[in-house]
């Protein structure tokens, strides 16, 4: 079996993206050198036009509420469009066979933080939505907003050398082109 494991490699629960993630890494077993780029759920930068951090100040902007749920200290992962392009060109050219890379600059941002960050942008309040009203503030994102997904970049890293050099979402936000 040509199978490369490397340390912090998780395949996940079957189901969805990640049955097609082992599809994907199964042809490493057929002599493909395939590998998988895990790109975060807030995917950030002047190219963003129909993303999830568009859609969090979208919905900021209707309420008048910039939202979290809970306390707000569930974590988020987010990577610059051309950081995450970058690991994609790496990933290429010099990945070993059946591998996953996680393409986060950010690898863990409160969801507080990033509300307030929106909050402040617009001039409008950050709060935390009542567990019965996170469907009626967030519509389609109501099931995914109170989750933790921080994603660790060590070993995409580590083993490709991968840097991200773009700012982070935060500072993204505050380059103005969100809010423009």
């Amino acid at each position: 079996m040509n199978r490369c494991r490397l340390p912090g490699e998780d395949a996940g629960a079957p189901g969805g993206r990640i049955d097609a993630e082992n599809a994907v890494i199964g042809f490493a077993e057929q002599g493909v050198r395939s590998s998988v780029v895990r790109v975060p759920p807030i995917t950030h930068s002047t190219l963003d036009r129909h993303g999830f951090a568009r859609s969090l100040i979208a919905i900021a902007k209707q309420t008048n509420v910039a939202g979290y749920a809970g306390d707000g200290a569930n974590r988020w992962p987010a990577g610059h469009t051309l950081d995450v392009g970058h690991l994609y060109r790496l990933a290429l050219e010099n990945a070993p066979a059946g591998t996953r890379w996680h393409a986060v600059g950010d690898e863990g941002i409160p969801m507080r933080e990033i509300a307030q960050s929106i909050g402040d942008h617009l001039g409008i309040p950050t709060a935390s939505i009542p567990d019965d009203r996170l469907e009626a503030h967030f519509g389609f994102l109501a099931m995914l907003i109170a989750l933790d997904n921080p994603t660790t970049n060590l070993v995409t890293r580590r083993i490709l050398g991968w840097e991200p050099t773009h700012p982070g979402l935060i500072a993204d936000f505050a380059n103005g082109d969100y809010f423009t």
